[in-house]
C-alpha cells in the first residue's frame, strides 16, 4: 500500500516520524515526501533538533532541580504564556508553533506550565469519559415512554376520528343526493 502525503499530513505526522511511531509503509511516505519536498525537510530538521534540544534540557533538569524561576519571566516567556491556550488547541501557524516549542525547550518555567496545561487536557478528557461512559440510558426513550404512560388508555387516536368524520360527511351527502333525485 503506497500513501501519497500532502505537506499538511506530514507536518503533522513529523513528531510521530522521529520517534520511530508510525508503521512502516507510512514511514516510507513520509521519508519519500520529505526528500521531495525542501520545505517540509526544513520542518523536519527544525523539529529534529528541538526535540534533541528537549532531550539534552530534560536531562540536565533531572539532574539538577531548578527551583528559582525568577531568570525565566522574560518577555519571550510572557509571549510564550499568551500564546499557550493557541497552541494547545492547534491554532497556531506552523512558524508560531515552532517559537513556542522553542521557548518550551528553552524556558524551564514555559515548560512546566505547558506541562500543567496537558496534564490538566488530560484530566478533563478522562472525567468527561468517565461521566459519559456513567450515563448509559437513553432519556429520549424514557421521555416517549412517559408521554404514553400519561395518554389515557380509551382515548381514540386522531386518525381515526377524521376518517370516521369524512365517512359520515359522505354519508351524509350521498343520502342528500339520493333524496333529491327522487323529489
Amino acid at each position: 500500500m503506497h500513501h501519497q502525503l500532502n505537506c499538511n499530513q506530514v507536518v503533522a505526522l513529523l513528531t510521530f516520524y522521529i520517534e520511530n511511531k508510525l508503521d512502516e509503509s507510512l514511514s516510507i511516505a513520509v521519508r519519500e515526501h520529505l526528500h521531495s519536498c525542501d520545505k517540509c525537510q526544513e520542518k523536519y530538521l527544525k523539529l529534529k533538533r528541538i526535540l534533541e534540544n528537549f532531550s539534552e534540557i530534560k536531562s540536565k533538569i533531572n539532574e539538577e532541580e531548578i527551583t528559582d524561576f525568577s531568570e525565566y519571566e522574560t518577555a519571550q516567556y510572557e509571549k510564550f504564556k499568551a500564546n499557550l491556550s493557541a497552541y494547545i488547541d492547534n491554532e497556531l501557524s506552523d512558524n508560531e508553533n515552532i517559537k513556542i516549542k522553542k521557548i518550551a525547550i528553552s524556558n524551564p518555567l514555559a515548560r512546566k506550565d505547558l506541562e500543567k496545561v496537558y496534564a490538566f487536557k488530560q484530566l478533563l478528557h478522562s472525567s468527561f469519559n468517565r461521566t459519559k461512559n456513567d450515563l448509559k440510558e437513553d432519556y429520549a426513550r424514557k421521555t416517549m415512554e412517559k408521554m404514553y404512560e400519561n395518554t389515557p388508555p380509551d382515548s381514540t387516536k386522531p386518525f381515526y376520528k377524521l376518517v370516521g368524520i369524512f365517512v359520515s360527511i359522505m354519508v351524509f351527502m350521498i343520502i342528500g343526493l339520493i333524496n333529491l333525485l327522487h323529489f
